[in-house]
């Protein structure tokens, strides 16, 4: 199977930021942009493009709202390496988005529920006339209704959008899953790219991205040492080992983890963890999962499975 279609996007500052609050610092960012570019990513997502005037009281580090100068500061010199950044259906103000030629970054991903579509499109035709490559990443597909998602695709078909994203959300899905959206989506958007995004609740990130990779999908997302929210995703050191492309090196990306992640693993925690397991196998968002992991019991696993599993408590009276 040739694979150097395949594109990489590593989005280590955007959803790892949501393990930490984006506190990375300024050396961290900048070692995993050039080290990731001599590694052979395509791509690196830098954070999100949100506006900090729609997020009030919402205090986190400068990759939560990216600002361009500071941009052009952490990174003076651009590399083959592209960035992109993520926006959320009414946290941007377009009006803080520059013109491509003006902006260090190039691909703008507008992250949408099924509902959102329509205000997702509308957004990915603005991003597209400043001149940047686009995507729609419509979140929680494992709660989307066909019929719902037949909808959206009539109207993605005919919008200006680049890439098409599968994303697995609570980490719920297995390999047959992914086949079978793969296809669908294939099938009905055959004129647009898709994607990946997976997450690692059942420690099938990694195996879920390659059997995507194996039916043709172009972008792969991953996170250097799977950091990412909750379970986090499918890392990219074993991507880059696993493609068969000449131009993708290992080494770099273990020299950050060596240099840099080892030691946040040990101050923040992502990965396969088991409330984030239950979570996934329970196709549940990890909010609950992530409460309990900050909390005092968080190591009561049978208690945490009892919460999510147990039929609620009904009041005296209440209809069936």
């Amino acid at each position: 199977m040739t694979r150097d279609h395949h594109k990489i996007l590593d989005c280590t500052i955007r959803d790892g930021g949501l393990v930490n609050n984006w506190d990375f610092s300024v050396q961290f960012v900048k070692d995993m942009y050039y080290g990731l570019s001599e590694a052979g990513v395509e791509y690196m997502e830098i954070g999100y493009k949100n506006s900090a005037k729609l997020l009030k009281g919402a205090e986190a580090g400068p990759w939560r709202f990216l600002n361009e100068d500071f941009l052009k500061e952490v990174l003076p010199q651009k590399t083959d390496t592209k960035l992109s950044a993520l926006v959320d259906i009414g946290r941007v103000d377009e009006k803080d988005i520059l013109p491509r030629e003006q902006s260090l970054l190039d691909l703008i991903r507008v992250a949408c529920y099924i509902k959102d579509v329509d205000k997702a499109l509308d957004l990915v035709q603005k991003f597209h006339d400043f001149g940047y490559e686009t995507t729609i990443n419509i979140m929680a597909l494992s709660h989307v209704m066909e019929n719902d998602l037949n909808e959206a695709f009539e109207e993605i078909a005919k919008s200006p959008v680049d890439v098409v994203y599968i994303v697995d959300s609570y980490g719920s899905m297995d390999y047959k899953d992914v086949d079978y959206l793969v296809s669908k989506f294939q099938r009905l958007l055959p004129n647009k790219k898709l994607g990946l995004h997976m997450h690692n609740n059942q420690q099938l990130a990694f195996s879920n991205t390659i059997m995507g990779a194996a039916k043709g999908v172009e972008f792969l997302d991953t996170s250097v040492y799977g950091m990412g929210r909750a379970a986090g995703n499918c890392p990219t050191e074993l991507l880059v080992s696993h493609l068969k492309n000449p131009k993708y090196d290992l080494r770099p990306v273990l020299g950050i983890i060596e240099k840099h992640m080892v030691s946040m693993r040990e101050k923040w925690e992502w990965g396969y963890i088991i409330p984030y397991m239950i979570a996934g196998v329970l196709n549940d968002h990890p909010r609950a999962a992530m409460a309990a992991r900050a909390g005092e019991d968080k190591d009561k696993y049978t208690e945490f499975y009892d919460k999510l599993t147990s039929p609620e408590v009904m009041p005296a009276g209440a209809a069936d």
